[in-house]
């Protein structure tokens, strides 16, 4: 079983208007309503490639119930959250279909008070006991120690289960120094923890802050790796257009499916790469065509060498 972590966990909507304008009234074309939150956006990946899975975090109040209810009515993730007096956040996309640019609203977060900060704690360690591998995903809502992505990491790492943490700002900077295995930053928050926006000096940087493998996403130019085995940069076949959304977490399950797999890095490369790619292309955020997944298979390019990093 494959653990993601989502301690922000979200209702997502996604509302589609033909031209988004700012001081005006939109008509809306189309509605999706979904469970959300990096975590279990990597969670339902992982669970189209076929893997189990299970997702963990906090839920509460209405919208946490409709989460919850989402996430029972479909084939995927199993549902162990931890439910929280205050009430799940919401993040809202608008998709301009004109244009393919998404303008996203998110809410904080409920306030997460200590005993239930407690209870996650130990339903982590529980769950841990039966874990292949864990996604820690995403922004910590008000409550939560600022630490605590460092606390799971290192919790994780005691019970011999690899960890890839995707974060960003002080509960990275923080995880980072719990040396996690992996860590999937993108080039802005990269550039944050370490100062330099030069992306391979900067994997380097974070790298020696503790990770033991560095995953950068830069965007439309695909990923670069600096890991103990070597370093690495895979690219998609082409220049990317469409909607990002749900992009990076899509490459998280790429890479922590191989992960467990056991395939070289190459190859995670590879999977992640394809994943975010047929992402954008899907006209639903955070859905992924699975016949374009697999012709992309063949035509990321991976560069590299095999020497320690």
């Amino acid at each position: 079983m494959i653990l993601t972590v989502t301690l922000n966990t979200a209702l997502d909507l996604t509302y589609r208007v033909p031209s988004l304008r700012p001081h005006t009234s939109h008509r809306v074309s189309e509605v999706v309503e979904r469970p959300g939150g990096k975590g279990v956006n990597v969670a339902r990946v992982l669970a189209a490639l076929g893997h189990e899975v299970t997702v963990t975090g906090f839920a509460g109040g209405p919208t946490g119930q409709v989460l919850r209810e989402r996430l029972a009515g479909a084939p995927g993730p199993v549902d162990a959250l931890v439910p929280v007096a205050g009430a799940t956040r919401r993040t809202i996309a608008v998709v301009d279909e004109r244009s393919g640019d998404t303008t996203q609203l998110n809410e904080p977060g409920p306030q997460i008070a200590p005993a239930e900060w407690g209870a996650f704690l130990d339903r982590y360690e529980e769950l841990l006991a039966g874990a292949s591998a864990v996604a820690l995903c995403g922004s910590l809502p008000p409550g939560v120690p600022v630490g605590a992505y460092a606390t799971l990491v290192r919790t994780a790492r005691a019970l011999g289960v690899p960890v890839l943490l995707d974060t960003s700002g002080e509960p990275l900077r923080r995880g980072v120094a719990a040396r996690p295995d992996v860590i999937k930053p993108n080039a802005d928050e990269l550039a944050e923890l370490t100062g330099s926006h030069e992306p391979s000096r900067a994997t380097q940087d974070a790298r020696r802050r503790g990770a033991r493998a560095v995953v950068a996403s830069l965007g439309a130019d695909g990923l670069l790796a600096v890991t103990p085995e070597g370093r690495w940069r895979a690219a998609p076949p082409a220049r990317v257009h469409g909607n990002p959304t749900g992009a990076g977490d899509a490459a998280v399950a790429g890479l922590l499916s191989a992960l467990v797999e056991n395939l070289p890095w190459p190859a995670r490369l590879t999977r992640a790469v394809a994943l975010a790619t047929a992402t954008v292309h899907a006209p639903t955020a955070g859905d992924h065509d699975p016949a374009l997944y697999a012709e992309l298979l063949q035509r990321v390019a991976v560069t590299g060498e095999f020497s320690a990093a």
